[in-house]
Formats: C-alpha cells, sequence, structure tokens
C-alpha cells in the first residue's frame, strides 16, 4: 500500500477527533455548500433562460421570413406559398418546420371596454405543439374546410381580464382598413405568457380570415415562421438561410426582433459567471487555510517522519491525499443536495415565483448534464491545484524543532 495514502487515511475525520475532526468536517462542507449553490444556480438559470425562450419561439420561430417592405404600414405585404423558399425548405436538413402567418391590427369589443390589438392569424401547420405549454385554458381553434374562415380567437389572460371575457363569450372585433370591417368571433382559449410583448396586443386567429379582410388569394401569407431543429444553433444558420431565401424576401432574427429579452437573457449570463468565480475563489481560500491549518497541528509529525528518513514529497502526498478525500466527500454531498434540490423543484414546484416580475409562476429548472459535469470538474481540478500551494512549506519544516514544537 502507497506509504502516504495509508497515513492520510490514519489522520482522516474518520479516525481523529477533537480539532482535527472539526476541521475535516468544516471543509467538506464548505466544498459541498459551494458545489451545491453553483448546480442549484445553473439548473435555476438555465431552466429560466430555457422557458422564456421556448415561449417567444413557440409564438414567432426562431427566424421571420417575410417581403421586404418601404412603408411603416401594419398591415402585411403578403407573399406566397408558391415561393421557392417555401416549396423546397425541406432540403435543409437543420429546419423542423415552417409554417404561415399574417397580422392585422384591430379594435376588439367586449361589453364595457375596447381595446386596440394585433390579430395574428395562423393555419392547420402552426405549431400547437409548443404553444400548448402556454395555453392556461380552453382549446385552441378549430380550422374549417374549404374558402371559409373559423370564427374562434384565442386571447391572452391579460386582454380577457380587461375585457371581462370568459371561455364561450362573443366579441366583435373591429379591423383597421378603409373602409373598416368587423367580425363576431367568439373566444375558444386563454394564452399567458407572462411577455408584455404578447399578452398585452396578440390575439390568434385564424389566417383565412386576414386572407378574406385583405382579399389576398388562398396561397398568399404575411410571412414565414423558421423553427430549427436546434435552436442554440441560431446564429450559424442566419447566413446560409438568408442566401437560401427569395431575393424579395428578408430573413430576421427573432433574437434580434425581441433583442430587449434575451439581451436581459444574456445579462443573466454575466451574474452566474460572476458569482461562479467567487464561489470558486472562496472554496479555494478554504482549501489553502483548512491544509495549513492541519500542516501546523502535524507538525512533530512532519518533523518526526523527516527523523525517519521520509521525503519532503512523501509527507506533501500525505496531506495531498488528505485534501482530495475532503474534496472527494464534499463533491458528493455538494451533488447530493444540489441535484435532490432540483429534482424536488421539478416534480414539486414548491418554490414559487411572482409571475408578474419573473414571467413565470414557478422556479425552473433544466437539466443541463454537460454543464452539471463540468461544474464538477472545475471544483476538483481548481481545488486539488491549490492543494500543492500549503504543501510547499513542508520542505521548511526543520525536523529537530518541530518534534519539539508545541
Amino acid at each position: 500500500m502507497n506509504l502516504s495514502y495509508f497515513i492520510a487515511k490514519r489522520i482522516s475525520f474518520k479516525k481523529t477527533g477533537g480539532f482535527t475532526g472539526t476541521i475535516h468536517r468544516i471543509a467538506v462542507a464548505s466544498i459541498a455548500l459551494g458545489l451545491s449553490i453553483m448546480i442549484i444556480s445553473f439548473l435555476i438559470l438555465e431552466g429560466f433562460q430555457t422557458v422564456i425562450s421556448d415561449k417567444v419561439f413557440s409564438f414567432t420561430g426562431h427566424y421571420q421570413v417575410n417581403r421586404f417592405v418601404m412603408s411603416q404600414a401594419l398591415d402585411d405585404s403578403p407573399t406566397s406559398t408558391e415561393s421557392n423558399f417555401y416549396t423546397n425548405h425541406e432540403e435543409l436538413d437543420y429546419i423542423r418546420h415552417v409554417q404561415g402567418y399574417a397580422t392585422k391590427p384591430a379594435l376588439i369589443k367586449g361589453e364595457e371596454e375596447v381595446e386596440g390589438v394585433m390579430m395574428k392569424g395562423v393555419g392547420p401547420e402552426f405549431d400547437s405543439v409548443s404553444f400548448k405549454n402556454s395555453l392556461v385554458e380552453g382549446r385552441f381553434i378549430q380550422f374549417s374546410d374549404g374558402a371559409s374562415a373559423s370564427n374562434e380567437i384565442i386571447l391572452s389572460s391579460k386582454i380577457a381580464r380587461k375585457m371581462l371575457l370568459e371561455l364561450g363569450d362573443e366579441v366583435t372585433m373591429y379591423f383597421v382598413q378603409d373602409p373598416p370591417r368587423f367580425r363576431r368571433l367568439t373566444v375558444v382559449g386563454i394564452y399567458e405568457t407572462f411577455l408584455e410583448d404578447f399578452d398585452d396586443k396578440i390575439v390568434l386567429g385564424d389566417i383565412q380570415l386576414i386572407r378574406i379582410l385583405n382579399d389576398w388569394d388562398k396561397d398568399q401569407v404575411g410571412g414565414f415562421e423558421v423553427f430549427l431543429n436546434d435552436p442554440a444553433q441560431i446564429d450559424v444558420y442566419e447566413a446560409p438561410l438568408y442566401d437560401f431565401i427569395d431575393y424579395d424576401l428578408r430573413l430576421v432574427k427573432v433574437t434580434d426582433k425581441f433583442i430587449q429579452i434575451f439581451d436581459w437573457l444574456e445579462l443573466l449570463n454575466n451574474n452566474v459567471y460572476v458569482f461562479l468565480a467567487l464561489i470558486l475563489f472562496v472554496a479555494a481560500f478554504n482549501m489553502v487555510s483548512i491544509l495549513f491549518i492541519l500542516i501546523m497541528e502535524r507538525t512533530s509529525m512532519i518533523g518526526l517522519l523527516k527523523a525517519l528518513g521520509a521525503k519532503n514529497k512523501q509527507i506533501r502526498n500525505i496531506f495531498i491525499w488528505n485534501g482530495v478525500r475532503i474534496i472527494g466527500r464534499g463533491l458528493l454531498l455538494g451533488n447530493l443536495i444540489g441535484l435532490g434540490f432540483g429534482f424536488i423543484q421539478e416534480q414539486t414546484r414548491w418554490v414559487s415565483l411572482n409571475a408578474e416580475n419573473y414571467y413565470m409562476s414557478y422556479v425552473p429548472v433544466y437539466w443541463d448534464w454537460p454543464t452539471i459535469i463540468g461544474l464538477n470538474v472545475l471544483v476538483l481540478g481548481v481545488t486539488t491545484v491549490v492543494l500543492f500551494l500549503p504543501a510547499m512549506i513542508i520542505s521548511n519544516v526543520n525536523p529537530i524543532k518541530s518534534i519539539k514544537f508545541d
């Protein structure tokens, strides 16, 4: 058996009591606490970013493709589903789905209130599966066959509260055009994203209704929403997709269109990285301090081992092995605490949030295993490296003086 490892086991906190045992336990607790906080922070950060991003993407796709317009008109300039991009987009293996849409400004009138809104027309190809997480009441629109339009709409809970509307209520929508036109529509669903860009103004309806109001042909839409297989590659595929679309169309990246949301999410990353650096510094400082204390307490043992012929390297390895054992136990306990919190929160959602301020009603978690493993490796690497700093003073210990050290 390795002599250094054998002695390290004998002086570990399981083999000793009193002051040494307390120091070992403090060291394990400090590492466990730091790692668990880092794991919980990243679980929550990535959960928060994922939930917010998915809410935006479920409404807009990852890119929007529409026609170039020179004016600031609120109405869309139509493009055709017979365009080269729409008919051949399946050639691009990084695209998961493409759907047509159109928007039209309107006034919605309830029993007592009038509210300005933007009606977003969608069709049967709309990705209702992604949207389902935002649908809190009712169902999705049932589209009519043929040239007729469905008279069903989906409102946000915010608009429904303002207008004193519930599921099944009929409302009148006045569409902004010359001459103005109106339709009687039925509320069949209520959604909630807690994002003002959507909840304040977006009403989902049938795109065929907008075609009829605008006198468009059946193949015309206001634009296309493009969904990627891997949303993380949204910057990578921007240029090749731009080269693929028709010359009269433009490509808008949703992260640029809603830049205030995504810049805010990016700022959260910076906060967590600063937090990570501080915790790593504290963990490293604790390990150096604790190893210094252990070396000072074992000065007599160091002198005795030197007098018996032990080399400085062998004695250093005793304290390094001791530190590694402390780190190992700290990592194990930290993972149990951090991952345990994440699992319980995911199953029970017992930590709630004020949705008005945080855009969701509970603390979300996202299981990014490469990040979790990376945190463990980072803590292990940093704390192991700093173990060598206090161990270097062992070479300066005088055997004669240290044996008499009290």
